[in-house]
């Protein structure tokens, strides 16, 4: 009986290591992907809810302050006058003055520092309060630099000349400006 020797495989099973690492590295990958896009959501969902507790908190104080509501108008609806791009106000004579100056700080971020940099809200965020009907009603809008395109909100707050939320890549047509609006109303009460 003659015995034979092992047979020779030629390598197969370095190609199924192989095959194994290629599938193991586009897995890793598509993770990573994954994994950014999971941050982006994050950063989206921070800045929203920035702007929520922003745009309340300025909505309870023109309600606290009814009597001089008119002082807390940023602009009017027609024209792109915001707060929180340039220096906030320095004014704090009345009550309505140094509301829009904290409000502007808070916008600006100034509750959270990170060495010198604020850091504590939206990226790029911009506030506007329009009276609607005469001192009955009043629109108070925050708006920001969002991370991906959508669509480009309907409210002229923030809408200026250049665009600060178009940066020539993806976010262009003012597509990655974000906002949040809510509606103050002035109930009449009796003398």
């Amino acid at each position: 009986m003659r015995m034979r020797g092992p047979t020779r495989q030629g390598g197969a099973l370095m190609i199924e290591v192989l095959v194994t690492i290629v599938i193991l590295v586009i897995g890793l990958l598509g993770l990573m992907q994954l994994q950014s896009k999971l941050q982006k959501s994050e950063v989206e969902s921070y800045q929203r809810t920035q702007a929520l507790m922003l745009a309340k908190d300025m909505a309870e104080r023109i309600a606290t302050n009814r009597a001089n509501a008119a002082s807390y108008q940023i602009g009017d609806p027609a024209d792109e006058t915001s707060i929180g791009g340039a220096a906030c106000p320095t004014a704090v004579a009345t009550l309505g003055e140094r509301d829009l100056k904290e409000w502007c700080e808070g916008i600006k971020g100034a509750a959270e520092l990170q060495g010198a940099q604020n850091v504590g809200a939206m990226i790029n965020g911009r506030g506007c309060v329009y009276s609607l009907d005469g001192g009955r009603e009043y629109q108070v809008t925050v708006v920001w630099q969002g991370l991906t395109p959508l669509t480009s909100p309907d409210v002229i707050c923030g809408k200026e000349s250049p665009n600060p939320y178009d940066n020539g890549a993806d976010c262009v047509d003012d597509k990655c400006r974000r906002a949040v609006s809510t509606i103050v109303r002035m109930g009449t009460l009796p003398p």
